[in-house]
Order: C-alpha cells, then structure tokens, then sequence
C-alpha cells in the first residue's frame, strides 16, 4: 500500500506558493497598470480601471493590492530589483569588484536615472503615508548598502542616510519644479558621494 501523497510546505521564510489563477491574475493586473501607466500617469492607476483593463473584477485588484499604494510598489519592485542584482552581482563599478568611492557614485547615478525615469511612481509610493518611505524594505536595502560603502566614515549610517535623502523623490521633484536640470543634480549629488 502506497503512502498518500503529502501537500508540500513552504520552506520556513520562503513566501507561500502562489496558486496558478492568482499568479495569472496578478500578472494580468500589472500589465494592465502598465499600460495605463504609460498612457496616463500615476493619477490613470485607480482601482476601477485596472480592474476594467485587466479584465479581472474590482475585487480582485482589492484583495492583490490593496489600494494605488501597493499597485505602485508591485509595479517598481521589478526595477528595484534590477538595480539590487546589479549592486550584489554586477560588474564594476556598481558590483562588488571595485572600491567603495566607485560604488557609491555608481549607486547614485543609478538610482538617479530609476528615479528620473519612475519619479511620479516613486513619488506616490514614497508619500502613501506619513513616513512610507523608511518602511519600504528596499529602503532599507539601499541604506545598508550605502552604509557599507562608507566603512572609511565616521558615522557610515549617518551618511548613508544623507546621500538617501538627496535622492528623496520628494526633494527631487520640488528641485525640478524650481528649474533645477537634472545635470545640476546630478553633479551636486554625485558631488556628495565622493566625499
């Protein structure tokens, strides 16, 4: 006699399987905000519409994500984790293999161009709530890393912390709203990297 099949288990810290109709839905979901996105901004991401362009019910937008907050943070993780792959196991000068000062430029120059090429979603996702962007893992991701290039420092988590706020999507957009060119920022943040 056979023994009966047991449901397999999740690893302890591994996120829970997703079933296959709600992993197609998910998809489906972010390519319909995608589009919409792209055709309308931030301000196209309601529940409704990407519901409607899904072809998925309201609820099912709802229970996935929860409101525009969480729709935007699934749609950057993707780019976020482009950049992090690049940080842990990329070719210099934004991987492992060159020195610190080098990484760190490289780090922010990176992040500019995400942030340059995502503000508004970035901006929504960081302002969600009071405080929403220093709770976002990926924050945290970005501030060890910094930290760790700035072993040389005094206080390397105060300046991890200092290069993370220059490049607060808040701060970018009301320097651009005052005329400021991206070169200009560029240069002024970079400028702050190598020290």
């Amino acid at each position: 006699m056979s023994e009966p099949s047991r449901p397999e288990l999740p690893l302890a810290g591994e996120p829970p399987r997703e079933r296959a109709d709600a992993a197609r839905n998910r998809a489906l979901v972010l390519q319909a905000a995608w589009r919409l996105y792209t055709h309308g901004g931030v301000e196209a991401l309601t529940t409704d519409a990407v519901a409607q362009e899904a072809g998925v019910g309201k609820g099912t937008v709802y229970r996935r994500f929860r409101d525009k907050s969480g729709l935007v943070a699934a749609l950057l993780d993707d780019r976020e984790k482009e950049l992090q792959l690049a940080m842990i196991s990329g070719p210099a000068p934004l991987g492992p293999d060159a020195s610190q000062t080098e990484r760190r430029v490289a780090f922010v120059l990176a992040y500019l161009d995400y942030l340059q090429a995502h503000l508004d979603l970035l901006l929504a996702s960081e302002t969600a709530a009071p405080g929403a962007r220093y709770r976002l893992g990926v924050y945290q991701f970005w501030k060890t890393h910094l930290t760790m290039l700035f072993t040389e420092d005094r206080d390397p988590e105060f300046r991890a912390y200092a290069i993370l706020a220059l490049l607060d999507a808040g701060l970018v957009s009301h320097l651009l709203a005052d005329d400021w060119p991206w070169d200009r920022i560029r240069a002024g943040v970079e400028q702050e990297a190598r020290r």
